[in-house]
């Protein structure tokens, strides 16, 4: 049982912090070209999603860790048992 745990608890998962998302046509992602810009309906400031596997996992703010970027968690939601 204890090793079993311990067991599970090593898969690792593919976590992604997501800014925005929308909807686009195809012929508008065809025409992106380097330094094309695409705006977000989503203030600079609004929480981020972390996500695992696709799934919402919790929200968080954006943070400088040197020359880096992170999330601070504000706040977990696991996804609900279907």
């Amino acid at each position: 049982p204890e090793a079993y745990r311990a067991g599970i608890l090593r898969i690792e998962t593919n976590l992604a912090v997501t800014l925005a998302r929308q909807n686009v046509s195809l012929q508008k992602v065809l025409g992106l070209v380097p330094g094309s810009m695409l705006i977000f309906d989503k203030h600079y400031a609004e929480p981020l999603a972390l996500e695992a596997n696709g799934l919402p996992i919790a929200t968080g703010e954006t943070v400088k860790v040197g020359d880096k970027f992170g999330i601070r968690i504000l706040q977990m939601s696991p996804p609900k048992a279907e």
